[in-house]
């Protein structure tokens, strides 16, 4: 479970990272939105595909059956193409902050789901956590700043897709390996983000590229490779609901770089930011009780049977 939780903890700060430097990619290849995430996500499956073309990953992949490659292709859907379509159209016309508050709230979407589906089980800690994790993001953004418009609201549906990803994702990883769902969600995601372009007859231009933009291309491609596989490394091995509240901490991060680069202003940041951070270290003394009790259970029922 602790390595769960660094791997979590690294996929928030690349996801924050992502976040930030996303709206800057954006303008500097000057593509719309739909042409960018999909030059993104193709580079970050060519990436992906080197990984699976090693000969121990290889094997993993000649071991899945036709169930796991219908699971594949569905992550692939409903994480890998539409969701990515709607967030990136909706940051071409919001803040980064604004996206990077919508997106965080994945952690309540995935709670609810994850309750009836997973039957992962939610303490009162838990609860109190999750409650001071929203609300230091909600303070932490400055609401005031904050307003609801079309590209919030697809921002939102996007985040909604991807928890539905996260639960299913959660069901295949008991099965199948990490990185092969990784490659799944971005390889097939990326199939259908090309067919999308192609029936909406928005190919032109889609390959020109100047050496800075290529730049720009590779550093939010390679932010996008590490942040899938060290995510769904943390999913397979922490309830879902642990691994999204832990990427709260992405925003703190994006508002930061946002504060220090752009607005120039750091306000009170600093304290809601130690918020969310302490929300996040509530979540992981909870997680590491309930791991440490698990062990206790498991150690004493080996202790009977060998009675």
């Amino acid at each position: 479970m602790k390595k769960g939780i660094y791997l979590v903890l690294i996929a928030a700060v690349i996801s924050g990272l992502a976040n930030f430097f996303n709206k800057f990619a954006m303008q500097v290849l000057d593509k719309n939105a739909y042409q960018y995430t999909t030059l993104k996500n193709i580079i970050a499956a060519l990436i992906l595909s080197l990984f699976i073309l090693t000969p121990m990953v290889w094997l993993k992949l000649k071991k899945l059956n036709k169930k796991d490659w219908v699971g594949l292709v569905l992550i692939g859907l409903i994480g890998g193409s539409i969701p990515f379509l709607l967030f990136f159209k909706g940051l071409s016309l919001t803040s980064s902050i604004n996206a990077s508050f919508i997106h965080k709230t994945l952690f309540i979407w995935v709670a609810i789901l994850a309750w009836p589906i997973l039957k992962e089980k939610i303490t009162r800690l838990q609860f109190l956590a999750l409650g001071l994790l929203l609300a230091g993001n909600m303070v932490f953004l400055g609401f005031q700043s904050f307003h609801w418009g079309y590209a919030e609201a697809i921002i939102l549906i996007a985040t909604i897709f991807w928890a539905v990803e996260s639960v299913i994702a959660k069901i295949i990883l008991r099965q199948v390996d990490a990185i092969v769902v990784a490659w799944g969600r971005m390889f097939f995601g990326s199939i259908i983000l090309i067919g999308f372009l192609v029936a909406a007859g928005n190919t032109a231009g889609l390959l020109t590229v100047n050496l800075g933009q290529i730049g720009w291309l590779m550093l939010v491609s390679g932010l996008l490779t590490g942040y899938v596989i060290i995510w769904y490394g943390a999913l397979k091995s922490l309830p879902a609901t642990v691994t999204t509240s832990f990427l709260v901490i992405a925003s703190p991060i994006t508002t930061f770089l946002n504060s220090i680069f752009v607005s120039h202003q750091l306000s009170n940041q600093v304290i809601w930011g130690t918020l969310i951070i302490l929300s996040a270290v509530l979540i992981y003394w909870q997680s590491m009780k309930e791991f440490k009790n698990q062990k206790l259970k498991i150690k004493m029922i080996f202790q009977k049977s060998k009675f």
